[in-house]
């Protein structure tokens, strides 16, 4: 993991659709929020890169999970 930047406004939206469950993580990773494509994938990589976010169980690159916060990500959005 790697450690925790200041969050921006979109990270923190992004992470609190996966709170709510809306969000759903390739093995890529790529975040689906409502099941669409998340138009950030750099921020996608870097809560997932942060230890923020996962999914819900193994994938492969191009399957998909329920994307799930990390204790970590729990909080950082608290």
């Amino acid at each position: 993991m790697t450690s925790v930047k200041e969050l921006s406004g979109r990270e923190r939206a992004m992470l609190r659709a996966v709170a709510a469950g809306r969000g759903r993580l390739s093995g890529e990773p790529v975040l689906y929020v409502d099941g669409l494509r998340c138009c950030d994938q750099m921020a996608a990589h870097d809560l997932v890169d942060a230890g923020l976010l996962r999914p819900g169980h193994a994938v492969g690159l191009e399957e998909c999970a329920a994307a799930v916060l990390t204790e970590a990500g729990r909080a950082a959005i608290a």
